[in-house]
């Protein structure tokens, strides 16, 4: 048998590895993902929570204007006799609470410091806005009017960047004043969220030998009519139906005698301020266009980033407020002579539920901050997906949470004596109306598959 050669065997030379200061490393680490919040920020809350604790829980005790957020609060808040509309001591509180934000310097937060705000950017009121609607229902802040004491003007920044200097000079402090207020006309009876399609138009007619426009057509969900001074309305000026191009925004006066309120909506969430509006034979000079002739989707989606944000942090807010809740309630409440909370069937929803509460809330945050490091275009062009994922994931985790609290609670749950019924009757329109969730779902598919967003040019 042949005898397999001698193999000789290299001892090698050891590897040196080379020298790493881990600690440095890690403090280099801790410099790029620092997950906390600004000092600042966290300040300014303990600031907000002391002037709710100074100024708004008083008034809410005052005068039983708890009515409106106790068990009452959908009586107390809905003029049954005058087609459902908010009675006007509800509106009048909403009023006087923000008079109080605005005079401690909190309603104007979001605002530029050229309108007296303190340049709140998204992080700042992703932030906010979870805070507030963390405490659950009260005068703070209550969404259902789009109310809380750290405002929201999409449109004062709309006529910033479009208006004229007139328009500018009239309805940037008349809308932060109160004096002037614009419903926004964009929505359709027959097209939903089809904006393109719409039937109101809009023909260039002078008369008394001044140039203007002629606007006839219908509007839904034109909310806040009923206090309105003028109203948006978009109309379509050119260019075929299912064209971007060729819809414009007039401000016309809400009080000129061919607009027509038909109807107002009673909905799941009661009062409502959401009409049907009727615009026949409307004319208005060419000083009335908002923004360029034709191109007045752009102005439609100014603020949509920014407002999607925010309310996808509110939605946030709420369900981590019912979840919190829940667990109070389960750990006291003893059934059978033990805690709910020993239940697994009690303990694995909320389970499911924190955990997306704890993901949602850095994919919001690290979105918002994201925001503030870009322009609106950029927004638009390089974060539009992730600004849809934060917010219909947000509005239906909300609902999940409200449902899972009524559930968790029993029958005290389901009564109007907790506030949860009210959150779900809340943000369960929010899966429609601020961009249905299908819509957006389309926006993060398109941008996936390569349809639109950054990835289009490689497919």
């Amino acid at each position: 048998m042949t005898t397999p050669p001698m193999v000789e065997w290299q001892v090698m030379a050891p590897f040196h590895w080379p020298s790493i200061n881990y600690s440095k490393m890690i403090d280099l680490w801790e410099d790029v993902l620092d997950f906390d919040l600004p000092a600042a920020l966290t300040a300014y809350l303990a600031e907000l929570d002391q002037f709710i604790a100074d100024q708004i829980a008083p008034l809410q005790a005052a005068d039983d204007n708890e009515r409106f957020f106790d068990h009452r609060r959908e009586h107390a808040r809905t003029d049954w006799d005058r087609g459902g509309l908010p009675r006007h001591e509800w509106e009048a509180l909403l009023g006087e609470a923000r008079r109080r934000a605005d005079a401690a310097g909190h309603l104007r937060f979001a605002l530029p410091s050229e309108f007296g705000g303190k340049d709140g950017g998204n992080l700042w009121m992703a932030v906010i806005r979870e805070h507030m609607a963390a405490k659950g229902l009260g005068l703070h802040n209550d969404l259902q009017n789009e109310h809380s004491i750290v405002g929201n003007f999409p449109q004062v920044l709309m006529f910033r960047d479009f208006g004229t200097p007139e328009q500018r000079a009239e309805f940037i402090p008349g809308m932060i004043e109160g004096r002037r207020a614009l419903p926004f006309g964009l929505t359709e009876p027959d097209h939903g969220s089809d904006a393109t399609h719409m039937e109101t138009r809009a023909v260039r007619e002078s008369r008394g030998g001044v140039a203007g426009w002629r606007i006839d057509g219908e509007k839904m969900w034109t909310t806040g009519m009923h206090v309105a001074t003028h109203c948006m309305v978009f109309a379509r000026t050119s260019g075929r139906d299912g064209d971007a191009r060729g819809i414009t925004c007039f401000i016309v006066p809400a009080d000129d005698p061919g607009v027509e309120v038909m109807e107002y909506l009673w909905t799941f969430n009661m009062p409502t301020d959401h009409p049907r509006v009727r615009f026949s034979n409307v004319w208005v000079p060419d000083s009335a266009i908002l923004g360029e002739a034709d191109d007045g989707l752009a102005l439609a989606q100014h603020f949509v980033h920014e407002n999607r944000i925010r309310q996808a942090a509110s939605s946030l807010g709420a369900a981590a407020y019912c979840v919190r809740e829940s667990i109070a309630y389960a750990r006291e409440r003893k059934p059978f002579g033990k805690p709910l909370a020993a239940n697994q069937a009690i303990q694995f929803p909320l389970v499911e539920l924190s955990t997306q509460i704890e993901m949602l809330r850095l994919l919001i945050r690290k979105t918002a901050w994201e925001m503030d490091r870009m322009s609106k275009p950029e927004v638009a062009s390089r974060l539009s997906d992730k600004v849809s994922m934060c917010n219909y994931w947000a509005n239906r985790l909300v609902c999940e949470a409200a449902d899972r609290a009524m559930q968790v609670h029993g029958g005290i749950g389901y009564s109007r004596h907790k506030p949860f019924e009210h959150i779900y009757r809340h943000h369960r329109r929010y899966r429609i109306t601020e961009g249905a969730e299908e819509i957006q779902m389309r926006k993060v598919a398109a941008w996936l598959f390569g349809f639109a967003g950054p990835n289009k040019a490689a497919h």
